[in-house]
């Protein structure tokens, strides 16, 4: 990223709001605005092998595996304000699993860039099928959107739900609702 160039886009984004980028709060905001872009849309510039870092392991189970209320934040492409919530990830191992942290390491890869909570929530399934071959995997996000909370209707207690899955959690009624019934508290 081109934080100079981002400084400058912000300093013109301050004064076309009515604001002077000279004001003592607002000297080394450009600065921290670019900082902030840069951490929270880190994902764009990741690699996905380096995000798992060779963490799949063999293993002979084949039990569910589940990986419950991990934070997620994003931020909206369309208005370019944060969503967040949680994110459930389960899948089926066939003959590998994947390190518990890489899971939650694989959200924020997808989450940290521009995106829609829908497209998000099918990368993370897609990723982990790639990553595992499991036999399913399922996703169930739950995120509040500030588009939605603080703007337009402006609906503050709103949470979108959606879902994704994959191989037996798709094909399998009764592996999808056991996942969906672990979600549960």
């Amino acid at each position: 990223m081109n934080h100079k160039r981002i400084e400058d886009l912000v300093r013109g984004l301050l004064v076309e709001l009515g604001e002077d980028p000279r004001r003592e709060g607002l000297l080394k905001t450009p600065g921290r605005v670019a900082r902030s872009l840069e951490y929270l849309t880190q994902g764009y510039r990741m690699r996905k092998g380096s995000v798992v870092n060779g963490a799949v392991f063999k293993s002979e189970t084949n039990n569910m595996i589940i990986a419950r209320d991990i934070e997620v934040y994003s931020l909206c492409e369309h208005h370019m304000l944060p969503f967040f919530g949680r994110c459930h990830i389960g899948y089926i191992a066939e003959k590998q699993v994947l390190g518990v942290s890489k899971l939650a390491r694989i959200a924020d890869f997808y989450a940290r860039r521009l995106q829609i909570q829908e497209r998000l929530t099918a990368q993370i399934a897609h990723a982990v099928m790639e990553e595992v071959r499991p036999e399913g995997v399922g996703v169930v996000m739950e995120c509040q959107h500030l588009c939605m909370m603080m703007r337009g209707v402006g609906k503050q207690n709103s949470v979108m739900t959606t879902s994704s899955v994959l191989g037996s959690f798709h094909d399998d009624a009764a592996t999808r609702t056991e996942f969906l019934s672990l979600l549960r508290r």
